[in-house]
């Protein structure tokens, strides 16, 4: 079973290609993505990588962890696992109360 990393202080113009390829000088890729905001389409600064093993993904944490990538130095460490329930873990979101006519 592999491993997903998160990259952390990349550059605004990194593509999911550029971070693929950084990673895969140190193992097999499954899946590199960059974190986009919605409403500007332009990278959040951070992603998240997945090796193909354990062993590959602790190889580029100490090879990238703390590099000089793109002008940044990147943070590279194990990706935690969502809370359950996604971004929304406390409840049902706002309610705008009841409607007076």
């Amino acid at each position: 079973m592999g491993k997903k990393l998160y990259v952390g202080n990349l550059g605004y113009n990194v593509s999911d290609g550029d971070l693929s390829q950084l990673f895969a000088q140190h193992g097999t890729v499954e899946s590199a993505t960059v974190i986009m905001d919605k409403m500007t389409g332009r990278s959040k600064g951070f992603g998240f990588v997945e090796m193909a093993s354990d062993e590959e993904a602790q190889a580029a944490i100490a090879a990238l962890n703390a590099k000089d990538y793109d002008g940044r130095a990147l943070t590279v460490n194990e990706a935690k696992p969502r809370p359950e329930g996604g971004r929304n873990r406390g409840g049902f979101g706002g309610g705008g109360g009841r409607r007076r006519y």
